[in-house]
């Protein structure tokens, strides 16, 4: 049997009186608002009083309970409002009932009202609502925490344990302001985004969650069982195979805000389910889409911070362009003062022990490259870079560099150490497309259980055509932690993975 506080018997004592009172606490028909907190307290004129017949509904967040008169704290979708409560226009008849018994009593802080009545000044000069009617649309029947705020507006026993927000979003949003605002920043970017992407005439599509293969990205799979088709399926780790698929089909651009998932590691950049925006852009290459990118972030910046120089942390970051621009290979020789570009495989694995960074017999080439550099070049990378020309062992899906032997038209952007895109010239040869992905196959059969697995329905796709493209991929909540100020991608997701509770 459900063991509840003395608080939460309290409450359900109260819910029990109100029904009994004959009122129903969770009725079903519609309360029709007509204005909000943020209008009224920004377009009322006691001159032209506007809100004489105003209708309100939200969350009692505080009471002042003064015998024949009181005042609630009210919260609604945009903000909150004082309201005045007094016993005699509240109740104009004999029957006080409304407010001896069910305001005085068995109304909580939680609880949910609506309220009609006419806007004034107190005394004090706060802009409050003059209730006429009342009427409980929700009761709660679990107490909020009280945060307390003293006159200097500082906040006591605020509700800010991260493990506990995290897990009761609901409560974190209710008691803390300020949590709505990043989600609230987090839509305006991706419909910033989606419009500046629009107005080019690129089309958002959608492609499969659970896909038969693995591919578009080098990461280990959730995997599942088809019963009916009895096949195993994958989540999808990346949309980058059928975004390219469609580009075949004869679009000019796609483009796909993609929920992925990665069965790896968890940390304050890493959430087993993301978020990240795909697109793909015909008769385009890297260079194109190194000044795309620099025209997109700074209108992002511009219309959700209002300016290009954003503040994170103690650092200043600025999303004016053009950005820096360093080859991979260079970017580690300036950090290590060392040419590790023309190293055979065992000299990398010597090289990468004798600087104690973390390897593993299973890793190709690509990956000794990739944690040299991770070692000692990305988390120097504050200021918005494009680190450029990857080598090809890393870049299984790119094209060539039309100049520079053993390289590849590719590049990631780094803003505050971490990777926020990646893009490409896109690999259209489909004879080379297959060897690349044949040595991916050779990778996953030494043990590395990232390589990527040959997408027979993507090579066919190409073989009929795939003109040359650019493509990139961004990572949606690392930008939504940069422009909201976060230094965890669980504070930018509304229900993070967490571990069960014991």
């Amino acid at each position: 049997m459900e063991k509840y506080t003395e608080q939460e018997e309290i409450r359900r004592t109260s819910l029990k009186k109100i029904i009994e009172l004959g009122i129903n606490p969770y009725p079903a028909e519609e309360f029709k608002i007509n204005t909000n907190s943020k209008e009224i307290k920004t377009q009322f004129s006691e001159k032209e009083n506007m809100f004489k017949n105003t209708i309100v509904a939200g969350r009692i967040m505080s009471r002042r309970i003064m015998g024949k008169a009181s005042f609630v704290e009210l919260k609604d979708f945009e903000g909150r409002i004082q309201v005045y409560l007094n016993r005699d226009e509240l109740c104009p008849g004999e029957d006080k009932t409304l407010y001896n018994d069910v305001f005085k009593k068995y109304l909580d802080i939680g609880d949910i009202i609506g309220v009609e009545g006419s806007v004034f000044v107190t005394k004090v000069g706060e802009i409050s609502i003059r209730a006429k009617k009342i009427k409980i649309l929700s009761k709660s029947i679990k107490p909020l925490p009280v945060v307390k705020t003293d006159s200097s507006g500082v906040a006591h026993d605020a509700f800010s344990n991260t493990e506990l927000r995290y897990r009761q979003r609901s409560l974190d949003l209710i008691v803390n302001d300020d949590s709505w605002l990043t989600f609230e920043k987090r839509t305006k970017i991706f419909n910033t985004i989606r419009n500046h992407l629009n107005n080019k005439g690129y089309i958002e599509v959608e492609t499969p969650i659970l896909q038969p293969i693995v591919g578009g990205a080098a990461a280990r799979p959730f995997v599942t069982h088809h019963n009916t088709l009895d096949i195993p399926l994958y989540l999808r780790v990346a949309n980058e195979l059928y975004l390219k698929r469609l580009i075949v089909g004869g679009k000019e651009g796609v483009y796909e805000f993609a929920k992925d998932f990665r069965n790896e590691g968890m940390d304050k950049t890493h959430n087993p389910e993301f978020t990240m925006l795909e697109f793909y852009v015909a008769y385009k290459d890297y260079n194109w889409m190194m000044f795309f990118i620099e025209d997109l972030f700074e209108k992002v910046a511009k219309v959700v911070c209002g300016e290009l120089k954003i503040k994170y942390g103690k650092n200043t970051i600025n999303f004016k362009g053009p950005y820096k621009k360093i080859p991979f290979f260079k970017a580690i020789k300036n950090e290590t003062g060392d040419d590790i570009s023309k190293m055979s495989k065992n000299e990398l694995i010597n090289y990468c022990k004798e600087k104690n960074i973390d390897i593993n017999k299973s890793m190709g080439m690509g990956k000794l490259f990739d944690a040299v550099f991770s070692e000692y070049c990305e988390k120097k990378l504050i200021q918005p870079t494009y680190i450029t020309d990857y080598p090809i062992e890393m870049s299984p899906l790119t094209k060539k560099h039309r100049n520079i032997e053993g390289l590849t038209e590719r590049f990631e952007l780094f803003i505050n150490g971490k990777e926020i895109a990646n893009a490409y010239s896109e690999q259209n040869n489909p004879i080379e497309q297959r060897r690349s992905l044949e040595e991916q196959m050779m990778l996953g059969e030494k043990g590395d259980d990232e390589a990527m697995i040959i997408d027979n329905q993507f090579l066919k796709a190409l073989e009929y055509g795939m003109p040359p493209t650019s493509g990139i991929g961004i990572g949606m909540d690392r930008l939504t932690m940069l422009l909201t100020n976060n230094n965890s991608i669980q504070d930018v997701l509304f229900f993070p993975q967490m571990k069960p509770e014991k």
